[in-house]
């Protein structure tokens, strides 16, 4: 059952790369949402538009390691309750603004990360660990041949 639960036919060290990548996204949206100075967007309502990519990136990027419906609705629900939770962290901070459609954008980019995650679209994690393995067939190390 465990390798239904991660990027099919990829090494224990690849998903453990995978998994340590995809926490780090965790963290990185975590600091981005608590930061005084965060990243803007050159649009009108960039900020709601990064808020849906950030969270689509979170939710895509766990959906491509877990197949599991249970699993993938486990990240859905923690991580609409994280895009909650960081804007009620935004209101106590004194710097930072608490916005409902803040919280919309990012259940909107889970819902959307779900929804084009494999079988609807390739798995993208497994097409770029194919991707390396061929580049290492065709690319021997200097003085292999």
């Amino acid at each position: 059952m465990a390798s239904r639960n991660l990027v099919p036919g990829s090494e224990r060290r690849v998903r453990q790369l995978w998994l340590v990548l995809g926490w780090m996204l965790v963290l990185f949206v975590i600091y981005l949402s608590v930061t005084p100075a965060p990243m803007q967007l050159p649009v009108e309502q960039g900020d709601k538009f990064a808020h849906t990519l950030a969270y689509f990136v979170l939710m895509s990027w766990f959906a491509n390691l877990y197949e599991v419906l249970a699993q993938r609705a486990m990240f859905a629900l923690g991580f609409i309750v994280l895009a909650i939770a960081l804007e009620f962290i935004q209101r106590w901070t004194g710097y930072r603004t608490f916005e409902i459609a803040d919280m919309v954008a990012g259940t909107v980019g889970v819902a959307a990360g779900w929804l084009l995650a494999p079988p609807r679209l390739p798995n993208y994690l497994h097409w770029l660990e194919t991707l390396c393995r061929t580049g290492q067939k065709n690319n021997p190390p200097a003085g292999e041949s």
